[in-house]
């Protein structure tokens, strides 16, 4: 067993219980976009929210220990995603990474967006020519060190 083969049952458990990241997260105590993260493999939950995880997706002992463990972030196992979702925001990056970069730079100076001491929303916005996909990044600025 390994925390692939947990995130891959807690997957199937939401899909046989028609659950919701969002209700999942309420009762695990975090926003969903956490939650979500670290039900996905991405996140290291504490004992508690392990355990109430695991009574949500039927979890075994050893499957909620998998949930508080220190992940191997960022391994999604492809250089180029291919799902459609995932790929746009690839895209997003190679397209406007450059000048998000600058505009971090000229704005905050050399240094990079944390992804450690980081937050993420994902909200709809009702349009009459479509809802619009809100996704906001708040990240602390880390300057480089002179050495």
């Amino acid at each position: 067993m390994n925390r692939l083969d947990v995130t891959e049952k807690i997957i199937a458990t939401k899909l046989a219980k028609d659950l919701k990241w969002a209700d999942v997260a309420k009762e695990i105590g975090q926003s969903k976009e956490w939650a979500t993260t670290g039900l996905l493999g991405q996140m290291q939950m504490n004992e508690e929210e392990a355990a109430t995880a695991a009574k949500i997706f039927d979890l075994t002992d050893e499957e909620a220990k998998w949930l508080t463990t220190c992940p191997y972030r960022g391994g999604l196992g492809q250089s180029v995603p291919t799902d459609a979702l995932v790929y746009r925001f690839y895209e997003i990056i190679q397209v406007y990474g450059p000048t998000i970069k600058a505009l971090i730079e000229e704005e905050f100076g050399d240094g990079i967006m944390s992804a450690i001491d980081f937050s993420m929303d994902i909200s709809r916005e009702e349009d009459p020519k479509g809802d619009r996909v809100i996704v906001m990044l708040n990240g602390k600025f880390l300057p480089y060190k002179r050495y």
